[in-house]
């Protein structure tokens, strides 16, 4: 039986406060969750073992404990793994209970009975007889995780949306300005707690999808708006599309291709800051014409003409 380093498993130091440990815990846990990596063995394992280093980290009185036995793991081998060989283990545990550290485990997520490996059981003790390891705390139940695709506009207005997790039909209500990659908890909307420990909770991850039409940087957006040349030349209004609705725009005389205009307060709204919003900004590019009749072609050669070099007069 060889000597199970939890911190290892977790990628953390043994210096790791409480949330860096439940940080490391989740996304391991997320990475190798069986309903993720189905009929895998390989994550079904890892996914045990990033549990049981996470039941004995994540409570500060089998953490100490574990700390303590690491300096006396190599004289418990050499005293034999397959018993404790005149070895005085019970340094280690409680003693009345069936469970050490109290008589019972909890708060691990994947579920009951033969899940900890043999070098948790025997630091830990029998976790309640012959066959398999019953809880007798109450503990929360598993984290899922769930991804909900929007479009700019829906992530522009929020509002309700309904999602299917575990065949449940859940609803809930978007904020507007959230943005992609973003995650949100739904409490009690996990798996079902042991012992009366509370559900666990549902982790969504919102997935906005590009638009050909804006790039999105933070709370600003930046559209691309085409003037036709004779607009950009005499000067006028134009109507420009936002996800506000439609605005005015005025155009100078002699735009030049690839002017910038700020529009303030036409961009994304600031998540959770109502009545916040950033700035649009339009990038203009000067159209030019196309099939050109005769008449506009002479127009043309005639105001050449007037500036034969091609430059301001």
């Amino acid at each position: 039986m060889d000597y199970k380093d939890y911190y290892k498993i977790l990628g953390v130091d043994k210096t790791a406060t409480t949330d860096q440990i439940k940080k490391a815990y989740r996304k391991l846990a997320r990475q190798h969750h069986p309903d993720v990596n189905p009929n895998d063995s390989e994550a079904e394992r890892k996914f045990k073992e990033v549990n049981e280093a996470n039941e004995v980290l994540s409570d500060p009185d089998k953490r100490q404990k574990y700390d303590r036995m690491g300096a006396d793991w190599q004289r418990y081998q050499q005293a034999g793994a397959g018993g404790r060989g005149g070895f005085d283990w019970g340094q280690y545990q409680q003693q009345g209970g069936s469970g050490g550290f109290g008589g019972g485990f909890g708060g691990a997520e994947f579920g009951e009975g033969g899940d900890f490996s043999d070098f948790f059981s025997s630091i830990f003790g029998n976790m309640g007889g012959a066959g398999g390891r019953s809880s007798t705390r109450a503990s929360a139940g598993q984290d899922y995780q769930a991804e909900l695709e929007l479009t700019l506009e829906d992530a522009y207005q929020g509002g309700p949306r309904t999602l299917t997790v575990n065949g449940k039909k859940l609803r809930l209500t978007i904020q507007p300005g959230v943005e992609d990659g973003q995650t949100i908890r739904l409490r009690d909307q996990g798996a079902p707690g042991r012992n009366g420990g509370p559900n666990g909770s549902l982790f969504i991850t919102l997935r906005v999808r590009p638009d050909a039409r804006y790039v999105r940087t933070g709370h600003d957006l930046t559209q691309e708006v085409k003037v036709p040349l004779y607009r950009a030349l005499l000067g006028g209004e134009q109507v420009v599309e936002t996800l506000s609705g439609t605005v005015k725009i005025n155009i100078k005389p002699e735009t030049q291709n690839g002017t910038r205009l700020r529009l303030r307060g036409k961009g994304f709204p600031v998540y959770k800051q109502a009545g916040q919003f950033g700035n649009l900004y339009l990038h203009l590019t000067v159209q030019l014409p196309q099939h050109l009749t005769e008449q506009e072609k002479e127009l043309l050669r005639q105001l050449a003409a007037l500036r034969p070099d091609g430059t301001a007069a």
